[in-house]
């Protein structure tokens, strides 16, 4: 089926264990275990079918190096567990905008030079999917990039909290050029946004009344660095939010919930600790609390659900599919245009791959869906063979009523 090519912007701790991931699994077995992965062969894309075609950054240490030495450089300092040969993709300069905010600034030197001329890059390299990876709080910057993606005809992987794929105006321009997008906000494969999801789901099912949580999250890497400043935290903190609230079907309360980073430890380096706590009654309103402690190290904690979004993305430029791909985007993201519960998230995503891949292997980490779900907007095309694009982000998931004995 070819392969899938891939543009990332920005070479930070993210996009290190992105590409490293690629390295480390290039040989899997169809039928593997694969941990952090769907499947090893994907709809007909195995890992290996992932190449990387461009890279954009602002760094000094970074602009100008080939990507297998730009993720190794400073200020990256997440886990290595792979060496990554030569690659012959030189990193270009991209368009600063505010994706540099104050405390990113003291520690990293832009590079000197002109922005490159992105649209051309993407066509030259034949690049099928772009990832972005900008900072939090790269609002203008991440707009700029989708203009440019839009131009050069790629689909959009938005692996951070600045809402494009949820929003009707820049899904019905992804309709109108025919191109796919997934989004927003990349969902780490354990993190404290699924288990506090979970967790959240768990009590509403067994009929626990959750009144007060909180989450929250120190590390030491860039992304917390930068989240020292307070106004770049908005979309973050909305997108952590919703993720959790999302699986209750009444209002919390805005001031029984608070959720997002809230340190800087730089000796933490690329890992996260997570404190979640969660306050509810039980029958005869008795109290029931649980407190929880979760060390992840945070990049490689995202970088198989990547590996899996682009190639969901692929299978959709293949298929002529375009705007907001609600399945694999409910499944690998925190605000996805409509929320699920994360069982049926899955379900819709396997589904979706069935759907428009080729031969998918199930018998590794994947499992067929559970029951037949009808599709949403990226199995329903329209006159012009565009599916239709689903207007509206909706976060509020049904509880099914159990009828009475």
């Amino acid at each position: 089926m070819g392969k899938v090519r891939v543009g990332i912007i920005g070479v930070g701790n993210c996009a290190s264990s992105f590409v490293q991931g690629v390295h480390y699994y290039r040989n899997a077995r169809t039928n593997e275990f694969i941990p952090g992965l769907m499947h090893v062969n994907l709809g007909g894309y195995h890992i290996s079918d992932v190449e990387f075609s461009a890279a954009i950054d602002i760094d000094k240490n970074k602009v100008g190096k080939d990507l297998a030495d730009a993720i190794y450089a400073k200020p990256n300092n997440t886990f290595e567990f792979a060496r990554v040969p030569k690659l012959g993709i030189k990193v270009v300069r991209g368009m600063t905008h505010d994706g540099l905010g104050y405390y990113l600034s003291q520690i990293i030197e832009k590079a000197p030079g002109p922005t490159a001329d992105i649209v051309k890059i993407l066509k030259d390299t034949g690049t099928d999917v772009v990832v972005n990876y900008l900072p939090v709080g790269s609002e203008e910057a991440t707009k700029w990039y989708v203009e440019q993606i839009l131009e050069a005809g790629c689909g959009f992987v938005n692996c951070i909290p600045v809402f494009i794929a949820r929003e009707k105006y820049w899904q019905e321009r992804f309709v109108k050029r025919g191109l796919p997008m997934i989004g927003d906000d990349i969902k780490s494969q354990v993190g404290a946004t699924i288990v506090h999801r979970i967790l959240t789901r768990l009590f509403r099912e067994r009929g626990v009344k959750l009144e007060r949580t909180s989450q929250l999250n120190v590390g030491g890497n860039t992304d917390f660095l930068n989240m020292l400043e307070r106004s770049r935290l908005e979309s973050k903190k909305i997108s952590k939010t919703n993720a959790v609230t999302s699986q209750l079907d009444y209002d919390l309360g805005k001031g029984n919930v608070h959720i997002g980073p809230s340190d800087y430890v730089e000796w933490l380096l690329d890992r996260k600790w997570a404190y979640i706590r969660m306050e509810g009654r039980t029958f005869g309103d008795v109290p029931l609390n649980v407190e929880l402690k979760l060390e992840v190290w945070d990049s490689p904690n995202s970088a198989g659900v990547v590996i899996d979004a682009v190639r969901c993305c692929k299978l959709a430029l293949d298929n002529k599919l375009s705007g907001s791909l609600y399945g694999p985007a409910s499944y690998f993201m925190k605000s996805p245009p409509e929320q699920y519960t994360d069982v049926v998230a899955h379900d819709k995503t396997e589904e979706f791959i069935q759907t428009y891949g080729g031969k998918v292997d199930v018998g590794g980490n994947g499992k067929k869906p559970a029951k037949k779900i009808a599709a949403k907007a990226e199995a329903k095309p329209n006159g012009k063979g565009t599916p239709n694009a689903k207007p509206g982000p909706r976060i509020k998931v049904p509880i099914k009523k159990k009828a009475a004995k």
